[in-house]
């Protein structure tokens, strides 16, 4: 089943989305993001609050 992570549910007006087949590749292409489109870096408190907001597709 395919994952996904939809930004906004984090970062309100952010349209990215991510979707993978595992969790792993979610958190890397939000690593990506964040950093890319939002100047952040991944803490583990970050990352905790992506793998909540990672959904069923």
């Amino acid at each position: 089943m395919t994952k996904v992570l939809k930004c906004g549910d984090l970062m309100p007006g952010c349209d990215f989305q991510a979707k993978a087949e595992t969790e792993d590749e979610i958190l890397q292409q939000a690593a990506q993001h964040a950093k890319e489109a939002h100047g952040m870096d991944v803490t583990p408190e970050l990352a905790e609050k992506v793998k909540a907001a990672i959904r069923d597709e």
